[in-house]
């Protein structure tokens, strides 16, 4: 199951303010006159890392060394990070998280990202879910051991192995102008430079049993499941809950610096760690900020200023630790939503953060998830629980979409909803929410009854109560829905969709395109598009996700979509029925599959062209020693090698694509296997 975008963004470059992060907090902190475009200045641009999770995994943990950008000339800068980087991949979930500044020269365009990860042995941690999918062979919460893990691609003596991963940006980036030559604010919204992890892509994790037997071997590999994803607006970015100390309050101007912090495991329970990073933030003037004072709630208010002299004084005293959202403002500065305050650590830090993995929708009364350690935690909803949906400069940010159980039991709460809980009281078991943050509120699976007001998503799980089709409606066609990816200058209205793997290939309304008639067209209406092997235990059918947006003009008190990506699906237990033959149109080949149960077989197209090739990967096992290695499609060694292996009917392969109305799938990767195979069962 794909769910959601993890994104990471850069604070902004220490010389932008005295604290190291975060940028001027007002406008009017910046008045210089911007530079002639013919004199390069720094500029600070954040730089995005997301991810696409996956329903097996509860944790993905990795560090990140180093990033650096090219620039079309060839040049290299410098490591971007001053410090490396770790953390769950999993975790962070269409949501953000400040690391290291990134200075650029403004004009300069960049073209391509370089990132090392750490690959020592452990380096790459793996967690199991609490409910992996159906006939995963790993027990469920299970702690994958290093020894069975094997990073591919490693370089370097022992002890200090790296991997590199080279990524080609979907589309270049030219660095915007900065405020003056001393001053590295950008004068306009400069977007981000987003690198994705998909982490439920096929050749990411493989799971391989040994010539033995015995227990799975996981092979990482960063090589294809690395790409680049374009992001022209800071603040549809939403930021992860950070843990801070307070340096210093200014009400005279409604700002605060922090000085941020991290949590460190010591003697079985975590401790504030101080990362030598700051931020500046301010107040959100128009919505207000959300404070809570967990030692006194009776100071928990929404506050536009700091006139409130006991909040000040909460905030100011010796000791205290806060946890703190925020968000981009159009300059890169940060805008203040939530803030937490305890004099311990521990009730700031136990807030479980994490995927639902249950939800109660009967009684509204609960629901499970996982948190950042891998384990399942139970909340109780109360009658005060409030909800909130995360969604930078929207009211439902600052004011609640719901409460209590009757939110939750009419199903507006589903598994695979990334929250972040704040309990009642820390100290009690089970947590009882007081406020629940949706951050991310990702659809998935089987797209259905298609019309011209909206469609369903529906995803069955291993737990089957979980199991939705769920009905979206389409954002408002006058809501505004970002840019075009190839033409930045064009803003986007109304619903769009594209393909996954084409993120800049973006379908939407303008100059005679109905993006609705065509999206209606694209997955074959109320039928859906499906292929089939022949019974209905082997059909298909059209998949996609979405994140939901809440409170739309086209639906005020529910979800809407304001876009679907069409995902490929995986057809398991596959073999070439057929080899490798020229299709009608350039660069274009086709193939044929069996699946087990089938009575017939599926057409695969396959595509070699430049840009839009079909992503082949070679799996070969020495014994127990797997290499995954990449065949490019637009030469002719990787062409050759694919065709070799299609060559013999009955060969293995591993198949995913996207169901095309004719009963088609058009491959968006292959797999297929050398070496010593273990059972097509597996």
């Amino acid at each position: 199951m794909k769910q959601g975008k993890y994104i990471l963004a850069s604070s902004l470059l220490a010389a932008v303010s005295a604290c190291g992060g975060g940028g001027s907090t007002t406008a009017t902190d910046n008045p210089q006159t911007p530079p002639s475009a013919a004199i390069p200045a720094p500029v600070s641009v954040p730089i995005v890392v997301s991810d696409a999770s996956s329903e097996n995994w509860a944790a993905i943990n990795v560090t990140i060394l180093s990033l650096t950008l090219t620039d079309a000339s060839g040049k290299q800068t410098g490591n971007l990070l001053s410090a490396p980087w770790s953390g769950n991949l999993e975790q962070l979930d269409n949501i953000a998280s400040s690391l290291q500044a990134a200075t650029l020269v403004s004009g300069n365009t960049y073209t391509g990202a370089t990132l090392t990860l750490s690959a020592n042995p452990g380096d790459v941690s793996l967690v199991v879910a609490s409910d992996p999918e159906p006939g995963f062979p790993e027990a469920a919460n299970a702690v994958i051991p290093a020894s069975r893990i094997q990073i591919q691609g490693t370089q370097g003596a022992t002890g200090a192995l790296t991997v590199t991963v080279a990524v080609k940006l979907a589309q270049p980036f030219t660095a915007p102008q900065a405020s003056s030559a001393t001053n590295p604010t950008p004068t306009t919204n400069s977007g981000a430079i987003n690198i994705e992890f998909d982490l439920d892509h096929p050749a990411f994790i493989i799971g391989h049993v040994p010539a033995a037997g015995a227990a799975n071997i996981w092979s990482v590999n960063f090589n294809g499941p690395v790409r680049h994803k374009p992001v022209n607006d800071l603040t549809r970015l939403i930021l992860n809950h950070q843990y801070a100390t307070v340096t210093s309050v200014s009400p005279s101007i409604n700002t605060v610096v922090f000085e941020l912090n991290k949590a460190t495991l010591s003697n079985g329970s975590y401790i504030a760690s101080d990362t030598g990073k700051a931020l500046t933030a301010s107040l959100d003037s128009s919505n207000g900020t959300l404070f809570y004072d967990l030692d006194n709630p009776a100071n928990n208010a929404t506050i536009k200023d700091f006139s409130n002299s006991a909040i000040v004084t909460a905030l100011q005293q010796p000791g205290v630790y806060v946890r703190i959202a925020c968000r981009y403002q159009q300059n890169g500065s940060f805008v203040l939503t939530r803030i937490y305050a305890s004099k311990s650590f521990s009730k700031v830090f136990i807030s479980p953060e994490g995927h639902i993995i249950h939800v109660d929708n009967n009684a509204g009364s609960s629901f499970w998830m996982d948190q950042a350690d891998g384990k399942p935690t139970k909340i109780l909803i109360d009658p005060t629980s409030k909800f909130f949906f995360r969604n930078p400069n929207a009211a439902s940010d600052a004011t609640p979409i719901g409460s209590g159980s009757a939110f939750v039991s009419a199903r507006n709460l589903l598994r695979g909803f990334k929250v972040k809980v704040t309990p009642v009281d820390a100290s009690a078991n089970p947590l009882h929410a007081s406020t629940v943050d949706i951050e991310a509120a990702p659809f998935n699976g089987r797209i259905g009854n298609v019309s011209a007001s909206g469609f369903n998503l529906g995803y069955q799980f291993n737990t089957s109560d979980d199991n939705y089709s769920s009905p979206l409606t389409y954002i408002s066609g006058t809501t505004a829905n970002g840019f075009d990816p190839l033409n930045p200058s064009v803003a986007i209205s109304g619903f769009k969709f594209s393909n996954y793997g084409f993120p800049t290939l973006v379908t939407y309304t303008a100059a005679g395109t109905d993006a609705i008639k065509t999206f209606i067209a694209t997955t074959g209406g109320t039928n859906n598009a499906a292929i089939s092997f022949g019974t209905a235990a082997t059909a298909y059918y059209a998949q996609g996700q979405t994140y939901a947006v809440w409170g739309d003009a086209a639906n005020k008190n529910g979800w809407s979509a304001p876009y679907a990506v069409l995902t490929p699906i995986t057809i398991p237990r596959t073999s070439v029925a057929s080899a490798l033959v020229a299709g009608t149109g350039s660069n274009q080949y086709s193939f044929s599959i069996s699946a087990k149960g089938g009575t017939k077989t599926v057409t695969v197209n396959v595509s070699s062209a430049t840009g839009a090739a079909t992503l082949v990967y070679q799996v070969d096992r020495s014994k127990d020693v797997v290499s995954i290695t990449p065949q490019d499609m637009t030469t002719s060694a990787g062409f050759s090698a694919l065709q070799t292996a299609l060559a013999t009917s009955g060969t293995r392969v591993e198949v995913t694509g996207i169901p095309q109305a004719d009963g088609s799938l058009k491959g968006s990767t292959i797999k297929f296997y050398t070496g010593t195979q273990q059972s097509s069962e597996r």
